[in-house]
């Protein structure tokens, strides 16, 4: 299955993880990547720590752990390669249905942050 399929079919939660130029972390719950094509994913941030702390450091990781009994999931390792502030592609792309934060930052700046998927891990183990 590929990495897009997997992610417009399987329920669960994610996080991103992010770190400034000296190396501190923070980290945000987000929902699913919106995939450009099989090697590059876009996320909507707010300007918050998240989106700030790429301004230093391009590199990120994302966890997804899917709705079921277990530990599955899946781990992506990402480089941000540009965003943009394009209102009007963010909301023809935002997952209405599924995103109450929304509301919360729906007068604030929005970007939408391109990345190159690095590399692709199991929740568990370091297997492909």
């Amino acid at each position: 299955m590929k990495l897009s399929e997997y992610f417009e079919k399987t329920e669960g939660r994610g996080v991103l993880a992010t770190s400034d130029s000296e190396g501190k972390v923070g980290i945000a719950v987000y929902a699913r990547p919106h995939f450009i094509d099989e090697k590059t994913i876009a996320f909507i941030m707010a300007d918050r720590l998240m989106h700030k702390n790429l301004q230093s450091n391009p590199h990120a990781a994302y966890l997804f752990m899917e709705d079921k009994k277990g530990y599955a999931g899946k781990r992506l390792y990402l480089t941000k390669i540009k965003e943009e502030k394009n209102k009007d592609l963010i909301d023809q792309i935002r997952r209405k249905e599924s995103c109450p934060v929304y509301k919360a930052y729906k007068e604030s700046m929005r970007y939408l942050v391109y990345f190159h998927i690095d590399q692709v891990l199991p929740l568990i183990g370091d297997k492909k």
